[in-house]
């Protein structure tokens, strides 16, 4: 699954700024549309039903959150208090404190309390990018927290607060698909605080795989932006991407013409990101893949092919790789996994449905899952 797809690209805000746009839309009903159309006039009762439910259901879960006092009210309240990922800090303001994770269980948002030597809650959010990732929805897709670290990361002489939560999506394409949302909250001077455009860049470029990987880009200022971004090859050489030269060749792709098949790695915390490129006889880039989906790290890059999988006349691309990732008790494991992404009219479409019924085994090799991938399509092996 590409990345991209699953963070839509999108600024990662908080909810606040979204149950202000209902206020807005209610107070101002007659809007203009970019299609001309009055907004007002045409949203239907049920439309306006839905959002005052919306905001109904927000104003009262807030006041749950609000109404925890101490951290023995948390359960009565609607939160589950996540024991293992229970943490002491130091703050400039409130001094010795603990930090405290607590799942809310009617929506599952997840919450941050601080709080004294005697439970009591000095201060908390849940103002966090896993709790904005439905937009518009107060269904969140948290399942629990991956890690939590604390680091100073702005180099300010405070401790700042790293979280990566764990998420799965219920319904859609990738229904049932888990990933990590990461986000940093700085110290300030009344708590803590998130710049919603770091955590925005961290999720959306990746690097949100591990707590390393996000001290790299906050701390550090590295990047791995220009993955997505770099418009030529040289840029990518440029920038510190490494290519996998046993992999690297030319093809002629019917609807883009003469291309070369770029693998490479970039080193980023001491992963290995692997993308794929296609680059035209000129070194600009004309497409790009990311097949690791939300695996850690690149293992090994075991093979591509290129080949009409789905029976249209055209070449599509299979991507098959060993990853590894760390498990529930933080051990390290691997796994093979593959990608196809479907050549079409006007670029490149990635493959949903054979992936969830061909599985890939450890011994596979590319030529077998393509095989596979066009018996699913209907085609014999010999075709």
């Amino acid at each position: 699954m590409d990345r991209r797809q699953i963070y839509r690209k999108r600024t990662v805000d908080n909810f606040i700024a979204f149950i202000v746009a209902i206020l807005l839309c209610a107070a101002f009903p007659l809007t203009t549309t970019a299609t001309g159309a009055v907004a007002g006039e045409k949203a239907s009762d049920g439309d306006r039903d839905a959002d005052r439910a919306l905001l109904a259901a927000y104003e009262e879960y807030l006041e749950r959150l609000n109404a925890v006092e101490e951290e023995t009210q948390l359960a009565d309240n609607g939160f589950a208090v996540i024991e293992d990922q229970i943490f002491p800090i130091e703050t400039a303001r409130y001094g010795s404190v603990r930090l405290v994770p607590a799942m809310e269980e009617k929506y599952h948002r997840l919450a941050l309390f601080l709080t004294g030597e005697d439970g009591r809650v000095v201060w908390r959010t849940e103002q966090l990018a896993a709790n904005s990732w439905n937009l518009g929805s107060m269904e969140q897709p948290v399942t629990g927290i991956s890690a939590v670290a604390f680091q100073d990361l702005n180099r300010d002489g405070r401790t700042d607060i790293v979280l990566i939560v764990d998420c799965r999506n219920k319904s859609g394409a990738y229904a049932g698909r888990d990933y990590k949302v990461g986000d940093v909250l700085f110290q300030g001077d009344d708590g803590f605080y998130r710049d919603y455009r770091i955590s925005d860049k961290i999720n959306r470029f990746g690097m949100n795989k591990s707590v390393g990987s996000i001290a790299a880009y906050v701390r550090d200022g590295r990047s791995t932006e220009f993955l997505y971004t770099a418009s030529t090859r040289a840029e990518l050489l440029a920038q510190g991407f490494v290519v996998a030269g046993e992999q690297d060749y030319s093809r002629q792709f019917e609807k883009l013409g003469y291309l070369e098949v770029l693998p490479g790695t970039y080193t980023m915390a001491e992963y290995d990101i692997l993308m794929v490129y296609l680059v035209n006889e000129q070194g600009n880039i004309v497409w790009s893949f990311q097949p690791m989906g939300d695996f850690d790290n690149l293992y090994a890059l075991k093979g591509i092919q290129c080949r009409d999988i789905d029976g249209d006349g055209m070449k599509d691309i299979l991507v098959l790789a060993r990853y590894s990732y760390a498990g529930s008790e933080n051990e390290l494991l691997t796994k093979s996994d593959y990608r196809i992404y479907y050549q079409r009219t006007g670029g490149f479409e990635e493959d949903t449905e054979v992936h969830r019924r061909v599985a890939c085994g450890e011994e596979d090799t590319v030529a077998d899952l393509v095989d596979k991938a066009r018996a699913y399509w209907g085609w014999s092996p010999e075709t």
